[in-house]
């Protein structure tokens, strides 16, 4: 099981007093150095946080594996052929929302994404779908040739003590499985409610930022990531 850490809220806090401090780029490096298996950044198309900066030069310095989230449009598929994050993760975005609102809606989508996804991962980058636990979203990542989800566990973490939220998510991640698709997981996710989560064997990777980040202005980024990855590995 492993963790990969959004580091968004270190560019937020950057553009907060436009400088160019905290980099973002120092925050990744501080994560790898306390255990992340991997560094999460969402551009997005209003740059209201990462850059172009920082993509590319987290490409070149990062050691573990890179995670663009990004919503499916032509400008994101052209700077993700250029830069060649390991994964994308494809998510909605709508103008002047804080955070991600849900997963995308599969059912109800305009296009078409297999070819916008056959592209990516001809170029060699996997592909996955940002998706609420709805068994219904899994046949259409099937058919859209994705390689792996990402549960959205908003709802769950909000009410972590809720069993309905827990076993709609157990059943999204096993019928994903079933699938031959990869299943993560991510959004509120902090370091009480992650236990429930990790008692579903199904759900290989975890995307967590904003818990970290904040844990992080007390004990630092290297140990804040490295009591989660205790809690995450701990667990198995």
């Amino acid at each position: 099981m492993e963790l990969s850490v959004n580091i968004d809220h270190i560019a937020t806090l950057r553009e907060a007093r436009k400088e160019l401090f905290p980099d973002p780029v120092y925050a990744a490096v501080e994560a790898e150095l306390g255990g992340a298996d991997g560094i999460t950044v969402h551009l997005r198309g209003d740059r209201r946080h990462i850059k172009e900066r920082d993509l590319e030069l987290l490409r070149k310095v990062i050691k573990t594996e890179l995670n663009l989230e990004m919503a499916a449009t032509k400008e994101m598929a052209q700077i993700a052929l250029k830069v060649k994050p390991d994964r994308i993760t494809l998510v909605p975005e709508s103008p002047g929302e804080v955070t991600t609102q849900g997963g995308l809606d599969l059912l109800n989508l305009k296009e078409n994404l297999k070819p916008y996804i056959a592209n990516l991962q001809e170029n060699g980058i996997k592909v996955g779908l940002f998706l609420d636990p709805d068994p219904e979203q899994i046949k259409e990542a099937v058919r859209s040739g994705v390689q792996y989800i990402e549960i959205n566990t908003n709802e769950f973490s909000k009410n972590p003590k809720s069993r309905d939220e827990l076993i709609k998510i157990a059943r999204v991640a096993k019928a994903a499985r079933r699938e031959g698709l990869t299943v993560h997981a991510g959004h509120g996710i902090d370091y009480k409610n992650i236990k429930g989560l990790l008692t579903l064997s199904e759900i290989t990777s975890f995307s967590i930022g904003f818990a970290i980040i904040a844990r992080a202005v007390f004990v630092g980024l290297r140990q804040a990531v490295n009591e989660m990855i205790g809690i995450i590995k701990g667990a198995r």
